[in-house]
């Protein structure tokens, strides 16, 4: 699906930091398209902390920290799901009403989240509140969130979303260009400062990272990428 048909995406990811570490580029990219972006965390991150941290402030400081760094990438609307642990999360069928709630409000014809497939080479992006999250949120869009029978007590109309693009997914085929948007991404990482404070080398890690991506799928010496997995859902 070209983004030229598209008009609204929904991003789901367990944690704050998680889509601008997977997917910070290629939003910065969609919102500067004009495509409206929402980003739903399905906890708080309460257990990204330093072993001195005052766990109790730990969500509302990084709620904090993730609208700071989405309106660096032009994403307003951000929204968080009570209820669910950080570091305990499941594809339960309650976290799956979570998210086909928050698809049937708004309406995107694509999504993308975590890949529900564990990435071994890379283990630490396939924390198990990521995959957890990957595999709740590929349930809601299908069959769930189409389903006119399923949880219609939301009492919202349901909808077929188009396609979803898994992050970090182990075979990953799909490269997005992300070097215009490079200096958007770091902006957004910076603003999570209880997670990347400490990393005086922040930049010249995603650089690093970004550029071994694009060489990965042939892109040109010195450019930024982001890869995904992409699933066809609904073709309109």
């Amino acid at each position: 699906m070209p983004d030229d048909e598209v008009e609204r995406i929904l991003v789901v990811v367990a944690h704050p930091d998680d889509a601008d570490f997977g997917a910070a580029g290629t939003i910065a990219s969609w919102t500067n398209a004009g495509i409206e972006v929402t980003l739903l965390c399905c906890t708080h991150g309460e257990q990204g902390a330093q072993p001195d941290a005052d766990i109790a402030a730990i969500p509302a400081l990084r709620e904090g920290e993730q609208r700071a760094a989405s309106a660096e990438l032009g994403v307003t609307d951000v929204r968080f799901l009570d209820g669910f642990r950080d570091g305990w999360l499941e594809p339960s069928f309650d976290l799956q009403r979570e998210i086909v709630r928050v698809i049937r409000e708004v309406r995107p014809q694509r999504v993308l989240t975590q890949s529900p497939e564990r990435w071994y080479e890379r283990l630490m992006a396939s924390h198990p509140d990521h995959l957890a999250a990957g595999e709740a949120t590929v349930r809601a869009c299908y069959p769930a969130a189409e389903n006119p029978f399923a949880w219609p007590e939301l009492g919202l109309d349901f909808w077929k979303v188009g396609e979803i693009w898994l992050m970090a997914h182990p075979t990953a085929d799909h490269p997005i260009d992300t070097t215009e948007f490079f200096d958007r991404k770091v902006a957004a990482l910076r603003r999570h400062a209880s997670q990347t404070g400490h990393r005086a080398d922040l930049e010249d890690m995603l650089l690093v990272f970004g550029q071994s991506i694009a060489e990965r799928f042939g892109l040109p010496a010195g450019t930024t990428a982001e890869a995904y997995g992409i699933v066809p859902v609904n073709r309109r």
